[in-house]
């Protein structure tokens, strides 16, 4: 049973904003295109605009190890990498859990084949919004960083890989926008998205 977060004598305002699995992964796919153009054109200009032989054939030197990946390796990193993604959303949420490890639950919409972290706790929509884009930031946008930085086309990758599988938190993140930040987020049990819980002033 979950504790009334404005207090006893308050029964607070629940809005629902969902969408369902096959939505999210609709939408989730517009994505793709934005995080590729925005990390592969910096890459190019960066590490490819001014190839020739002798450069293409140290380029790929630096980048050999892409050759030696087996499909079953690179199964294996996509599933590591998966439930590490919902390890860090539930490492993060839990960092804002007042009810600690039992405010966390992890499990599969089978129907979807989509792994979740669920949060069974209401947090600030501050919280709420670094617990979704964690995952993004450390599995996306710092090995992504790193292959623009160095080169390593590996790296660039795997980012770029995570931050389209985050694209269901982003859509979530989207759906958060303009609400008050005195409002409290939780997850919903059953659907891609969360609850809206807001005082109610008229008790």
């Amino acid at each position: 049973m979950r504790l009334n977060p404005f207090g006893m004598d308050q029964i607070p305002l629940r809005r629902e904003l969902t969408m369902t699995g096959g939505e999210a992964n609709l939408y989730a796919a517009v994505f793709v295109i934005p995080i590729v153009l925005l990390l592969g054109l910096p890459y190019y200009f960066l590490w490819l605009r001014d190839l020739n032989l002798d450069t293409l054939i140290d380029f790929f030197r630096n980048n050999l190890y892409l050759g030696k990946f087996s499909i079953l390796w690179m199964l294996i990193t996509l599933l590591a990498g998966i439930i590490l993604h919902e390890l860090i959303h539930g490492l993060t949420f839990l960092l804002f859990c007042k009810k600690g490890i039992r405010s966390i639950e992890f499990g599969i919409m089978w129907q979807y084949l989509a792994p979740y972290c669920h949060c069974k706790e209401p947090l600030a929509v501050r919280s709420y919004i670094i617990g979704a884009l964690m995952p993004a930031i450390v599995l996306g946008l710092v090995p992504a960083g790193i292959g623009l930085i160095t080169g390593k086309l590996i790296a660039l990758v795997f980012g770029m890989v995570f931050l389209i599988a985050a694209g269901g938190d982003f859509l979530i993140v989207w759906l958060l926008r303009g609400q008050p930040k005195e409002s409290l987020v939780l997850d919903h049990e059953s659907k891609v998205g969360c609850y809206i819980l807001e005082k109610n002033e008229d008790r």
